[in-house]
């Protein structure tokens, strides 16, 4: 099926954040889209007012006239839709053609210039900031992201003038295996996902053949010090990048006042006082692979500067809600140990003299039971911390696992405590009056709770 000849899309898993970017191409593209989610949320409920038709129970009578017609209907599904789900047979069963959202983004893309962020963390923040330097530069681009973008208030550009388009590349069921990049960037290959990928070595091994997918004419960046071992074309341009070393990185840092400032040192340039949009550490090391990326698609060094200063970041990435003198709220998505451990560093150097407390909410229950001592070290860097159920998300529970397997090996110099997920605002409630540098982590449905915290803490 050629995407010129589709009339109606329908999207099983319309309102997971990569799946609404692709929900929002097709309305841009004049098509029909509908779809089913399992539940409302604020993501939804804007894609319904851009014009998507969505519903939220699992009933093949709920799917739309226009979307019955195989010859001209795209059925698109996330790899969280369970199998056996009763919409996802009845297409199945009568002849539609169903894809992957990784295989219908890497055939949008084709023929583009592909600009992708992949890892383990980092990558979302990664794609978002390049996205923002491109688009306010002369340069341009378009991007499909996995994460809301501040600046642009949606996670999809959109350009009728570049062909460079900027991809946050998810390794998840090794989806990134469909894109073909001009410009890779690997910021991290933490193992992760190893209900999908057995092991570490099958792990790092996606990454080396994600390597293997950059076009001739390309480039590959990559974080120094990762175990991936890259295989690229001949032809590829091969660079590094770090925090303080590599053929991409910063220089003369300066953290105080609020603010971060460095040098961005280049193969070609040094460009001196980079202001950071979104001043936390981690964001130094993502700035540098994101300027690096934009600095070879053609921006210049007063559109790098510019466009770094004015980024704004994308929710749930270092997201401040309250930033005051004598208190701090702050959401993060990390979910993996190793995101844990950089946002505890980045809000220690933020903040070295204050009690950082955090709220985490472990996502899923296969990565509980691979990392729960890692998840432990890394939530120790904390002062306070307080845990809540584990999220399932698409899993079914095992035997065994729960959050006590990480609560029981919390560091004991720190304060802690375990709590159901229903007792978290009561228990912010109960706190808000000790509460200096609170975070709020994972994947799961806890940011939902972000604003009420808030509005308690400001009372």
């Amino acid at each position: 099926m050629e995407l010129s000849s589709i009339k109606s899309v329908y999207f099983l898993g319309a309102g997971g954040i990569g799946m609404s970017a692709l929900v929002r191409y097709f309305l841009s593209e004049g098509k029909f889209v509908a779809g089913y989610d399992r539940t409302p949320s604020p993501l939804t409920t804007q894609l319904i007012a851009e014009g998507a038709q969505l519903h939220f129970e699992e009933a093949p009578e709920e799917i739309p006239s226009q979307c019955r017609d195989a010859s001209n209907t795209l059925i698109i599904y996330t790899p969280a839709i369970p199998q056996g789900h009763l919409e996802w047979e009845y297409f199945k069963n009568n002849g539609f053609v169903i894809k992957k959202r990784a295989e219908v983004l890497g055939i949008i893309t084709r023929g583009k210039r592909g600009v992708c962020a992949a890892g383990t963390h980092g990558k979302t923040t990664t794609s978002t900031m390049t996205a923002h330097l491109l688009h306010q530069s002369h340069v341009d681009c378009a991007a499909f992201l996995g994460g809301i973008s501040k600046n642009y208030k949606s996670n999809l550009v959109l350009s009728d003038k570049s062909d460079l388009v900027v991809i946050e590349a998810d390794e998840y069921d090794r989806s990134f295996l469909q894109l073909t990049p001009y410009i890779a960037a690997i910021t991290s290959a933490d193992p992760d996902h190893l209900d999908i990928y057995g092991n570490k070595e099958n792990y790092l091994e996606a990454f080396a053949l994600f390597t293997e997918r950059i076009r001739p004419d390309g480039y590959l960046i990559i974080h120094e010090g990762l175990e991936v071992k890259p295989r690229p074309a001949n032809g590829v341009k091969c660079y590094t990048y770090g925090r303080s070393s590599g053929d991409f990185h910063a220089t003369n840092i300066r953290i105080g006042g609020g603010t971060i400032i460095f040098d961005y040192v280049s193969p070609w340039e040094t460009i001196e006082d980079i202001e950071l949009g979104v001043p936390v550490s981690i964001n130094i090391e993502n700035g540098v692979v994101s300027m690096a990326m934009a600095q070879i698609c053609g921006a210049t060094a007063e559109e790098l500067r510019s466009g770094m200063k004015s980024f704004a970041g994308a929710d749930r990435r270092f997201d401040f809600h309250i930033k005051q003198e004598n208190l701090v709220l702050l959401s993060d998505y990390a979910h993996h140990p190793d995101e844990i451990k950089a946002c505890a560093k980045s809000m220690r150097e933020l903040y070295p003299d204050k009690k950082i407390s955090v709220i985490f909410q472990p996502h899923l229950f296969s990565r509980t039971a691979d990392f729960y001592n890692e998840f432990a070290q890394s939530l120790s860097l904390f002062d306070e911390v307080i845990l809540t159920e584990i999220y399932p998300a698409r899993e079914q529970p095992i035997q065994g696992v729960t959050s006590s397997l990480i609560y029981d090996r919390l560091a004991p110099n720190v304060e802690k405590r375990l709590c159901n997920r229903s007792e978290v605002l009561a228990i912010v409630e109960e706190r808000r009056d000790t509460f200096q540098v609170l975070v709020s982590l994972g994947a799961g449905d806890l940011e939902n709770d972000v604003p009420q915290m808030a509005r308690i803490l400001k009372c």
